[in-house]
């Protein structure tokens, strides 16, 4: 099993901007693919973004243009770097693993709490 250790939430006003990371307990460059997903009170569950071990990207729509996922396998770290934030970007933010292709469940961390307000 893959933890994390998330971090990088808080508040910030609309135009914002906010990085959050997701440090691993295994090396990253083993892992299938690993991201944030979001989740805000009455919406469903939303991947916003994954990076594969190699290299490869995805981004929800609603993000694509704003937020840029990254990563540093020397320190086995996943980076969202979230600019134009905008009051829909409100959510938790969950890291996840998904270990290989085949794998059923995905690993999580705890969550951070972002908030885009005035």
């Amino acid at each position: 099993q893959v933890q994390f250790v998330e971090s990088g939430g808080g508040l910030v006003q609309p135009g914002g901007s906010l990085k959050l990371s997701c440090a691993a307990s295994v090396s990253i460059f083993s892992i299938y693919a690993m991201g944030w997903y979001r989740q805000a009170p009455g919406k469903q569950r939303e991947l916003v973004a994954a990076i594969t071990s190699g290299g490869s990207t995805r981004y929800a729509d609603s993000v694509k243009g704003r937020f840029t996922i990254s990563r540093d396998n020397a320190k086995n770290t996943v980076y969202l770097q979230m600019n134009s934030l905008k009051p829909e970007d409100t959510a938790v933010y969950y890291c996840y693993a998904r270990r290989t292709l085949i794998s059923t469940q995905n690993d999580w961390g705890q969550g951070t709490q972002v908030t885009v307000s005035s």
